[in-house]
């Protein structure tokens, strides 16, 4: 077998490993329930998500150190270095059209569940944004070499369709679902280039976007219809413009 038939041969298994991770990442526990072992979440609220972030993040983090075992710079790799905090400043100020359309067009909850707060806006996206943007954009565009449209369209894809599938599958609802969330990570993971290949700008516009869910009252109708969708694309405009202006521009100056 000659060198160039080795190489190809990894860079498929390598390919494979990072597909199949992202896949099963967030379904650790549905996969055993298939098996017929039932693996109970955490005797906590929100108990069953917070094991299923927390495998899904062990498993991008095991499939990282598999396909590059003598390198160092885990944390680096997956876009957990900090870039400054100009980036996510102004992504989060980028967010507020979203906000104002929530609140508008929503009731402020009148008890604010600080757990779930914490928990939807901070904690699950945070492991979303290291198993989606970290392994499968920044370590697939940083480490393994991989061109831009690919990194950015296989983590989309998958992400898109885990929601898709949350939101119960076919039509309606769920399709605009997987839509805004198949944009959105390419969103993020264009947030994160921008940013020095770094998650947090990304992160903060995820983050603050799901906060909304948890202050004001809106129907699944009014935050899937056209006027949410141009406040997302607003946010998302002023977001990738103002932090290529201020900080990609800047920094290659």
């Amino acid at each position: 077998m000659t060198k160039t038939h080795t190489r190809t041969i990894r860079q498929i298994s390598i390919s494979l490993t990072v597909l199949l991770a992202l896949t099963v990442a967030l379904e650790v526990r549905d996969i055993f329930k298939l098996m017929g072992v039932k693996v109970p979440g955490l005797p906590m609220p929100y108990g069953g998500a917070i094991l299923d972030n927390l495998l899904a993040v062990i498993v991008v983090m095991v499939a990282a150190i598999s396909i590059t075992p003598k390198k160092s710079g885990l944390a680096t790799s997956l876009g957990l270095r900090t870039n400054g905090l100009k980036g996510p400043a102004l992504a989060l100020l980028a967010t507020i059209p979203c906000w104002a359309v929530f609140a508008l067009r929503g009731k402020m909850v009148t008890k604010i569940d600080i757990t779930g707060l914490v928990l939807l806006s901070v904690v699950f996206p945070l492991a979303e944004e290291i198993v989606f943007r970290g392994f499968g954009f920044v370590f697939t565009r940083q480490k393994l070499r991989w061109p831009l449209p690919a990194s950015a369209l296989l983590q989309s894809a998958v992400f898109g369709w885990i929601h898709w599938m949350g939101a119960g599958g076919g039509t309606g609802v769920a399709l605009q679902v997987f839509l805004i969330t198949f944009f959105g990570a390419i969103l993020f993971a264009v947030l994160n280039a921008l940013d020095g290949y770094t998650l947090w700008s990304g992160f903060v516009f995820h983050a603050s976007l799901n906060a909304t869910w948890s202050f004001f009252t809106v129907s699944d109708t009014a935050a899937t219809d056209w006027v949410g969708n141009v406040a997302r694309l607003v946010s998302a405009g002023m977001a990738i413009l103002s932090i290529w202006f201020f900080v990609y521009k800047r920094n290659a100056i």
